[in-house]
């Protein structure tokens, strides 16, 4: 039980592909990570209704028994590994074996009381997968165009040439499977259009943005810029005064924002001013268009957190 709410119980879920390992009260539960161990795991929480799983991101193996944890209720926090991993080693603990991870997870859980992680929408679900998907074919067009230019013997080159055009009209069906799936739901077609408003922001980017960071909208500025990567820290230690840096946060959303900027700092008087100002109070470019990218985070948290605010025209 958490010290300060006696009401939650929280439980340590070390995740894998094919295996779960339970932190319960003191003692471990291996169980499988299929349809037959989720079984088993929701009749091993049945006596414990106020129950809260304390799990890590897993590359998305985390994803299946989340969904039937969501589905039947019970409450789940999903960590970024990172943290868990400096809370191991803040204890001494450099050992790493799933029963330790569990009840390190449960520690976790007990020290800090993270909020739950909310459920998906089968809409958001589908829009995060396409994405992902998108993703997956653009990075495997690159690497296939890189290989292309060592390429000498007839038959490579044509084959490198017709996976490229399978490729690219695979990444067009799932272009057109997001446009579709987007504008079927009213409140992702909002979003979307409340996004593309912002010069710069086209179809793309405000689709990575909403399945990527679902919780834009419900944000304060600071976390917004945050998990996005853009928040910059500081690294000052005594009279030494460092470069603020930015660090961790979601990177595929933080890659999106940058085409955005390039265009909007190009077309947007604001951020165009804002950029230029930078510059010339010697700011590198690098470093400008950092700033220029959380302020078009920071924007696009307050037009969807308030339908009531538009741009300037």
């Amino acid at each position: 039980m958490s010290p300060n709410n006696p009401t939650i119980l929280y439980l340590g879920l070390d995740i894998a592909k094919l295996s779960l390992e339970l932190h319960l009260n003191g003692r471990f539960h291996s169980l499988t990570n299929d349809p037959k161990g989720h079984a088993q795991f929701l009749k091993l929480l049945r006596p414990f209704p106020h129950a809260q799983i304390i799990c890590e991101a897993t590359g998305g193996y985390e994803q299946p028994v989340v969904r039937v944890l969501h589905a039947a209720g019970v409450a789940v926090s999903i960590l970024e590994a990172g943290r868990v991993r400096y809370y191991a080693r803040a204890q001494g603990l450099r050992a790493k074996t799933d029963p330790i991870d569990a009840a390190v997870l449960t520690a976790y859980g007990v020290a800090f009381q993270p909020t739950p992680t909310a459920p998906a929408s089968p809409q958001q679900q589908q829009l995060a997968d396409l994405a992902q998907r998108r993703r997956q074919l653009i990075q495997t067009v690159v690497a296939e165009r890189n290989r292309s230019e060592h390429y000498t013997d007839k038959l490579c080159v044509r084959q490198n040439r017709q996976l490229l055009k399978l490729l690219e009209k695979q990444i067009q069906h799932c272009d057109q499977a997001i446009l579709v799936l987007i504008a079927n739901d009213a409140q992702l077609a909002h979003k979307a259009e409340r996004l593309k408003a912002i010069p710069g922001v086209g179809p793309v980017v405000a689709a990575t943005v909403l399945a990527e960071m679902p919780e834009l909208g419900k944000l304060n500025r600071q976390t917004a810029a945050a998990l996005a990567g853009l928040a910059p820290y500081n690294r000052d230690s005594g009279a030494q005064k460092g470069v603020r840096q930015i660090s961790g946060g979601r990177r595929f959303v933080r890659c999106a924002l940058y085409m955005a900027t390039l265009s909007a700092v190009r077309h947007d008087r604001i951020l165009k001013e804002f950029y230029l100002r930078l510059r010339h109070a010697g700011k590198k470019p690098l470093v400008a268009m950092t700033a220029c990218m959380r302020k078009l985070i920071i924007l696009m948290n307050r037009l969807l957190k308030n339908n009531d605010f538009h741009l300037a025209s």
